[in-house]
């Protein structure tokens, strides 16, 4: 059975630096000419500070609760990383990673929490790269939907069967391009119908995945909308 729970990977660094200077000219040192390194350099950014602020909280979605990962959830997670995971049709790639709260593509770090109403999980997952990564990602998935309609099965601690993915309408626009699409998987004959979006933009991805994970537990139909309040307010964080 798919993911039920939300994956973050380490994250790596990268950084934002600023040399603000005194003045007309750059204090300089006098035996080698070069600027003097000054007190007043920009902190370092790294990806984890930069998508904790770019990530919806409880109070950008009131009547939500929202959670980052946990170990529980990682033990219980599909993969742990798009590494560990191997899909009979290498275009549909992409999907399993969305479905799954994996990242996209080569990226510099991401992050995910879990947005709960109800009965239904929407999984919040933001992606940060470098320049020109992101839409590369994001064509990946776009491909992907327009070539896995027929479904495809993926391997890793267990093997997903989807059945189909079907482009929809996104719930809410956004960013520099967006996508929706649907997929179906069975278990134990029932068809559980999950949805999911992509927003872009410029090097960062947000990715919504959600599914009604208690009509699985207590083997009925479930069809998981997207819910537009929690898409509408990330995507106004993204800019």
């Amino acid at each position: 059975m798919k993911r039920a729970a939300l994956a973050a990977s380490t994250l790596s660094l990268i950084s934002l630096a600023a040399l603000t200077a005194c003045g007309g000219d750059a204090d300089s040192d006098s035996a080698t000419g070069e600027p003097r390194p000054t007190a007043s350099r920009a902190k370092q950014v790294t990806p984890a500070e930069r998508l904790a602020k770019l990530m919806v909280t409880k109070k950008d979605v009131p009547g939500f609760s929202v959670k980052p990962s946990s170990k529980e959830d990682d033990e219980y997670a599909f993969a742990q990383s798009p590494d560990d995971v191997t899909v009979d049709k290498p275009a549909c790639a992409p999907l399993v990673y969305v479905l799954n709260q994996l990242p996209l593509g080569e990226s510099h770090g991401d992050l995910t929490h879990s947005v709960l109403g109800s009965s239904q999980f929407t999984y919040v997952t933001l992606t940060t790269y470098a320049p020109g990564k992101a839409e590369s990602a994001f064509a990946g998935l776009d491909k992907g939907v327009d070539s896995c309609g027929g479904g495809f099965t993926a391997k890793a601690k267990n093997t997903a069967t989807y059945d189909s993915a079907t482009s929809e309408k996104p719930v809410a626009e956004g960013g520099d391009e967006s996508l929706a699409f649907r997929s179906t998987m069975t278990v134990k004959g029932i068809t559980h119908t999950m949805h999911a979006q992509a927003v872009r933009k410029g090097d960062v991805l947000a990715v919504y995945f959600s599914v009604d994970g208690m009509a699985i537990v207590q083997d009925r139909p479930g069809d998981a909308k997207l819910p537009a309040t929690v898409v509408k307010a990330q995507n106004a964080k993204l800019g």
